[in-house]
């Protein structure tokens, strides 16, 4: 039992470390992007929404697995 728990908590743990890196820096550059061309701002939201979004996703999956380890 404390092995089955040892596997979820690591799938998640590891599945979301590479989303949380990719997030940080979607949103730092977007920022970054802003702060050089602030006009440009409505034209970066929606692609840095999305990027988000897949990244988002992919920690999604890393939970569907944990939870699916029995």
């Amino acid at each position: 039992m404390e092995l089955v728990t040892l596997a979820k908590a690591l799938a998640i743990g590891i599945g979301s470390i590479g989303p949380a890196l990719a997030i940080g820096k979607i949103g730092a550059k977007a920022m970054e992007s802003i702060g050089r061309n602030p006009e440009a701002a409505g034209k970066i939201l929606v692609p840095m929404l999305l990027a988000a979004a897949f990244a988002e996703a992919i920690a999604i999956y890393a939970l569907v697995i944990a939870f699916s380890i029995k």
